[in-house]
Order: C-alpha cells, then sequence, then structure tokens
C-alpha cells in the first residue's frame, strides 16, 4: 500500500485530539492464551527437569558415550521424543528435526565435536512471521570441556530446557496465526554455538523472525520468603544494534527504542496482565557482565530477541562441580529449584508468545513527518495483516515503557498533538479481538 498525502483531513487520515493524562490501553485478556497459561504444570516441569538432571552430564565433550541413558545425545533424544509426542495435537502443524553439523575445535576446546539442537516447528495459518522461544540442553561442571564429570544442569539450563518442553506442550493443539519455533539449542556453554549455526540458518533462508524469547537460568528467585523477588524475573534486551548510526541515534533519542525493546515492552505488559503476582525487570543490557546467551545469536543476525533469567543467582549452583566444601554444598542440583517459580516465567513466556502468534502484525515502514516545525506529531504507515485498527502510543523520554495510548481507526496516518520533541512514540496493531502487536518505532522522513 502507497502512503498517503499528509493532509489532515484527507480520507483515511485521522488527526486525534488527545490529553496526555489518557491511560495506556491494557492488554485483552484472551480466553485462549488464559486457558494456555493456566495448562502450565510445575509436576511436569519438576519431573523433565529431573530427567534431564538423571542424564548424569549433558556437557557437548560425552557426545561420545554412545550411551541410552547418560550423555547429552541421549538427552537429545530423549527431548525429542517429548517434542513429537506434544506433536500428536497438533493435527500435523508440528515437526521435530535436529540441527545438526560438526564444530571444529577451537582455542577453548580440545577437538571438533559434534552438535545438534532439537527443533519443533508449529507451523501458523499466515505467511511470514516466525516466534521463537528457546533454551539451551547442554551443560558444565567446573570444566566446559569436561565430558565424563557429572553435571546435574538443573537451573542452567534444564530449567530453560523443561520451560520451552512445556511451552510446546501446552500450545500445540491450538492454531496460531504465526509460525512458532520451539528450540533447545546444544553448545551454548562453549560459545552459543548451536544457536548461532540455526540462526544464520533462518537469516539465510530470508525467515522473518519477528522475535526470539529466550530462557536460560529461570529455576528460581533465590529470594527469601516475603520477598517481592520471590515474582520478579529479569528481561535483558540489546539496544543498539553493531552497525548503528551513534549520531543519528543521538539525535532521535531512540536508543532505548531497538525491536528488541519493543519485544521486551511487550513481554512485559502481555505477560503482567496474564501471570499476577509476577512482574518482568526490564533490563536494558544484552546480558549480565560477563555472560552471554542464545539470544545474542538471534541478534547477531539483525532478529528482535529477548532474555529470561532468574532475579538473583546463586553461583555457587552454577559451574560447579558437585560438592560440600567448608559445609556450603555447590553443584547445579534440583533441590536448590523452585519449580511454581518456574512455572510462573514459563507461563509468561506462554502467554506473550500466543499474543505475538495470535495478533496482527506489526505496522509496516512507520515514520514520523519531521518536514517542518509543530507541536503536533504525524506518523504513517503501511497497513499490517489482520489489523482492524492502530493505536499511537507515547512515553516520557525517560520512561521504560509505554505510558499512553489511544486507538485512532483503521487508517495508515494519524496527526496527534503530542510534541514529537517531548515524547517519544510508537504505533501498533490492534485485531478485531483486541490482541495488540508489539508498538513500532518511527523513522524520522522530511517529507
Amino acid at each position: 500500500m502507497s502512503y498517503m498525502n499528509s493532509g489532515r483531513f484527507l480520507s483515511g487520515v485521522a488527526l486525534i485530539a488527545l490529553t496526555l493524562a489518557s491511560a495506556s490501553a491494557k492488554p485483552v485478556l484472551d480466553p485462549r492464551i488464559a486457558a494456555m497459561a493456566r495448562a502450565v504444570s510445575a509436576a511436569d516441569l519438576r519431573a523433565d527437569d529431573t530427567r534431564l538432571v538423571d542424564f548424569y552430564t549433558r556437557n557437548d565433550f560425552s557426545e561420545d558415550l554412545n550411551s541410552p541413558t547418560q550423555g547429552v545425545f541421549a538427552a537429545r533424544d530423549w527431548i525429542k521424543s517429548q517434542f513429537e509426542a506434544a506433536a500428536q495435537k497438533s493435527a500435523g502443524r508440528m515437526t521435530v528435526s535436529l540441527d545438526t553439523y560438526l564444530q571444529d575445535k577451537t582455542a577453548r576446546t580440545p577437538r571438533a565435536v559434534t552438535e545438534s539442537s532439537i527443533i519443533a516447528t508449529l507451523r501458523g495459518d499466515a505467511p511470514g512471521p516466525t516466534y521463537v522461544m528457546s533454551s539451551h540442553y547442554d551443560d558444565c561442571d567446573g570444566d566446559c570441556t569436561d565430558g565424563r564429570g557429572r553435571a546435574p544442569g538443573a537451573d542452567d539450563n534444564g530449567s530453560g530446557a523443561s520451560a520451552v518442553l512445556e511451552a510446546a506442550k501446552v500450545m500445540a493443539a491450538q492454531q496460531f496465526h504465526g509460525t512458532i519455533i520451539f528450540a533447545i539449542f546444544d553448545g551454548e556453554e562453549l560459545g552459543l554455538w548451536g544457536s548461532d549455526h540455526f540462526a544464520r540458518e533462518l537469516r539465510a533462508n530470508g525467515t522473518n523472525v519477528v522475535a526470539d524469547l529466550n530462557n536460560d537460568i529461570i529455576g528460581t528467585a533465590n529470594a527469601p520468603a516475603g520477598s517481592a523477588d520471590r515474582h520478579v524475573v529479569r528481561v535483558f534486551s540489546q539496544g543498539l544494534p553493531d552497525d548503528a548510526k551513534i549520531s543519528a541515534v543521538n539525535l532521535a533519542g531512540s536508543e532505548n527504542d531497538s525491536p528488541s525493546r519493543e519485544i521486551a515492552r511487550f513481554v512485559k505488559s502481555t505477560a503482567e496482565a496474564y501471570v499476577r503476582p509476577m512482574s518482568a525487570l526490564l533490563i536494558y543490557r544484552a546480558d549480565r557482565f560477563r555472560r552471554g546467551g542464545d539470544q545474542e545469536s538471534f541478534t547477531a543476525q539483525g532478529f528482535p530477541a529477548i532474555r529470561f533469567v532468574e532475579i538473583h543467582e546463586d553461583f555457587r549452583h552454577q559451574h560447579q562441580n558437585v560438592r560440600v566444601e567448608n559445609g556450603v554444598s555447590y553443584g547445579d542440583l534440583p533441590e536448590y529449584l523452585d519449580y511454581a517459580y518456574l512455572a510462573n516465567v514459563t507461563r509468561m513466556n506462554v502467554t506473550a508468545l500466543a499474543a505475538l502468534a495470535l495478533g496482527p502484525d506489526q505496522p509496516g515502514a512507520v515514520q514520523i513527518l519531521v518536514s517542518g516545525l509543530s507541536n503536533d506529531s504525524t506518523l504513517r504507515w503501511k497497513a499490517a495483516a489482520r489489523a482492524a485498527s492502530y493505536e499511537v502510543v507515547w512515553r516520557e523520554t525517560s520512561s521504560p515503557v509505554w505510558q499512553h495510548a489511544r486507538n485512532i481507526g483503521n487508517v495508515t496516518q494519524a496527526t496527534v498533538p503530542v510534541s514529537k520533541d517531548n515524547f517519544i512514540l510508537g504505533v501498533r496493531s490492534v485485531d478485531a479481538d483486541g490482541l495488540r502487536s508489539p508498538a513500532v518505532y518511527p523513522v524520522a522522513v522530511r517529507q
């Protein structure tokens, strides 16, 4: 669709009389999404996580054990069987495959090693948008190249792998517009190997990945009883892409409006509406200091991506040999997890992922006109699939979340009495059921 002329009173153009006191529109609680959230089971998550621990080690270099009960590939085969069981409920829409390749020796590793990730694809009914929920299943003891030592990996990252499996189980029977990929990667601990290989494949195939929701170390809040932190999970998101032009970013003030940041805001507003009393703490960083995650493989390929991480990590229970030393217990064991917390983080993923895949596409090519000096703001965009109307959203430049929203109808241009100099503005789609897309930050244009 071509852009319309910028005259305010032309057909299809909205001039909206807004006040800055207007409240932000709250997410619609869709009964389909609520039912999927209710179906998430803490008991099933415990059972899956415990089963992953039972493989003794899932270290990359245990791939040569050739055992049906121990090692990374025994765990892989079990995960694949669980996805295949979930796929039986999908009426043929879910398929399961392995992404297997030989990883060359690196300066950190003793030899080349076979990597094998498990990919379950739930096909949507609309071409184009793809949404990913990811985790990794490999683990470490005190030495990440030790393929023989005991490495339980209950939290890092049995918790994330169990969450992805549970999401696939509760979502498989639902028909979605967008395609959902449930990915459990190999090789994360030694360099994001599996996710890097898969994200490159997606980019090479021209797949339109709208979001990756990555889950890594989400098994417990590590907070005392009664603390509000028992209901908080961190959501990390990358700001500027590597090729960002800093001068342009500084001029527009767009450093907090990357596509990944917009996905993080969407996840926060959607998940908190369905999963109470959980709260998503937005962290404006790609990841923690000296750490990384599979979401970075997606952002490296230009795909929006975020990471869920528990609010307080206990490093005695990550990348440690199982032992008791000076009366202190070390090791990544199931007894240190809170499966009710893990269930709630899984529900947050499920509700956000379902809202994305059931809802409308984002408006395309969103622009804000800066051809003249004005205290109004004029935005225009290309129509989105399944959009019944659109909302203009805005917030103070220092606010982490959208503060105001107003539906402006089924148009592709609108002028609002909100100063683009004082506020950050965006546009999002709304479908006939009231589901919203993530907002899109506009590009400034002079014509």
